[in-house]
């Protein structure tokens, strides 16, 4: 009996029961080919009147955009397959960031307030032979899941809005002139369908035609109680070489019941790979000495674990008119990171606007829609800092390869100051930033890496990394004809306001200090 086997078994819930049945999805997709469902069909016939102006499937972090387009008129209709509630786990992100929930008046300063169980500082950044190095709010807010999920949906159901829970969604049919969704035993006639549903929705499957995912981070981890040491975190951290062809990086911080801590990796889905239940014991064989305690002196509250798949061709732009994803289901979120409510939060006020001007002018063509979820050259740069933080199966590396790298980049992000490493650890990549810190890592630290990359990324990372200078150009010379654009068309204006948005968003200038 391995050391998961034991330690899970003993606890309630069925939590050895539901790793391995994450498990048997996690081999399904590295081994085998990815079944394609076809839930999207297409008609010419007209649908006639719409009840809907807004269907939105998944609701978990689809209610923020609908307790957002509900706020400003639109009809709104939510489909949630289980009942909408928050997890119990904390989601972390960093205060400037909910400041949205009061720009769009979504909530009271009290109930922010209220919405937040923990705080702490600082954090810590640290990587085996090198220094640790500790910064001051970042993702050090732990949000209540329940307790914000609770409050949006009552204020969802004060703005009109119609939630439909324990129904699941069948499948959609667009007509020329709208969407007819079936879930559950509802049909919906809807203007737009806005698909939640995350990583593994059946729309995204099937657009995406069974695609193996580029890359996968696998994430296990628990709350539990009985640390003595809880007032500080951890963001990325490391103590081990290479082991497994993988490098485990470990995040910490504290919980309200408790302290979470995770470790994750970076991989790609080769039929070789470890099972979540191996990544779990190699979790509870680490812990110990990652914490400094017994495993015996810990009441383990929860156990997580899941894996999150991520794709080069990203955000994924959908081959339907009148169907637009968001969240997890775009794909639109760095390949390095697995917070999908802080790239929600983060782009919630571009989305909402942004839908509420297609809306008015009835622009739900592909094209169009496409617009919403545009490409940011500042999240494609990521996929090469993803791919020097994992190794092939089968590839030969040094044990301390990229401890070494991740120790001289922080090393030089660290002198240059709070303006180049905090954005950098929020997943906002910024070109003056990148600009400063790669001159200064150390040339014997990349070259090593640069065969394990390979060429065409290179080459491919080269082009997003100029684009990413061109977009913090074009920004500001797009925003200085905010006047001309007040006296074009609807439409025109509509298509000013999406690029206006890719630039700003793409280069990293919708970051608040």
């Amino acid at each position: 009996m391995n050391l998961a086997e034991q330690i899970l078994s003993q606890q309630p819930d069925n939590v050895l029961e539901r790793l391995r049945g994450a498990d048997k999805f996690w081999t399904a997709v590295r081994s085998q080919p990815i079944q394609v469902p076809q839930v999207v069909t297409q008609s010419k016939e007209s649908l006639g009147e719409t009840d809907w102006d807004l269907v939105i499937c998944g609701g978990t972090l689809g209610i923020l955009l609908g307790a957002a387009c509900a706020k400003l008129g639109w009809r709104v209709a939510l489909i949630e397959r289980g009942i909408l509630r928050g997890r119990e786990q904390e989601w972390n992100i960093s205060r400037q960031e909910l400041a949205t929930f009061l720009e769009l008046d979504l909530l009271t300063e009290v109930e922010l307030e209220k919405a937040i169980a923990t705080e702490y500082n600082p954090a810590r950044i640290g990587f085996l032979g090198g220094k640790d190095i500790w910064v001051k709010d970042v993702l050090n807010i732990g949000v209540d899941p329940v307790y914000l999920l609770d409050t949006l949906k009552k204020r969802f159901l004060e703005f009109g809005g119609k939630l439909l829970e324990n129904t699941a969604f069948k499948s959609a049919t667009i007509h020329p002139d709208g969407v007819l969704v079936r879930a559950g035993v509802t049909e919906l006639k809807t203007s737009l369908l806005i698909d939640a549903m995350g990583h593994f929705s059946p729309i995204v499957k099937q657009a995406r035609k069974g695609r193996k995912p580029d890359g996968i981070c696998i994430v296990v981890g628990s709350c539990a109680e009985g640390y003595q040491q809880n007032e500080t975190g951890d963001l990325i951290y490391s103590f081990t070489p290479i082991t497994n062809q993988s490098q485990y990086f470990w995040e910490a911080f504290p919980a309200r019941d408790g302290r979470t801590t995770y470790m994750f990796s970076y991989l790609d889905a080769h039929p070789e790979r470890p099972s979540l239940e191996f990544f779990m014991d190699e979790y509870l064989r680490l812990l110990p000495e990652y914490q400094k305690i017994e495993l015996a002196q810990l009441n383990f509250k929860r156990f997580l674990f899941g894996f999150f798949p991520s794709y080069r061709q990203s955000p994924l732009h959908l081959p339907f008119d009148r169907i637009l994803p968001i969240g997890d289901s775009s794909g639109g979120q760095s390949p390095v990171s697995f917070g999908g409510f802080g790239a929600m939060v983060r782009h919630l006020q571009r989305l909402t606007f942004g839908i509420n001007e297609a809306l008015k002018i009835g622009n739900f063509s592909r094209k169009d829609l496409s617009l919403l979820q545009p490409y940011q050259p500042n999240i494609s740069v990521t996929w090469l800092f993803q791919q020097t933080m994992s190794v092939g199966i089968n590839q030969q590396v040094s044990p301390d390869q990229i401890n070494n790298l991740m120790n001289g980049v922080f090393v030089v992000m660290d002198r240059l100051g709070d303006k180049v490493i905090k954005p950098f650890l929020q997943d906002v990549i910024q070109f003056a930033p990148l600009a400063k810190t790669l001159p200064l890592v150390n040339p014997k630290l990349v070259l090593p890496i640069l065969p394990q990359v390979g060429i065409s990324p290179l080459l491919d990372w080269s082009r997003h990394y100029l684009n990413l200078g061109l977009y913090r150009s074009l920004y500001p010379l797009g925003k200085s004809l905010e006047s001309i654009a007040d006296n074009v068309s609807p439409q025109q204006r509509y298509y000013y306001h999406r690029w206006l948005d890719a630039w700003k968003y793409g280069s990293g200038r919708d970051y608040q200090d």
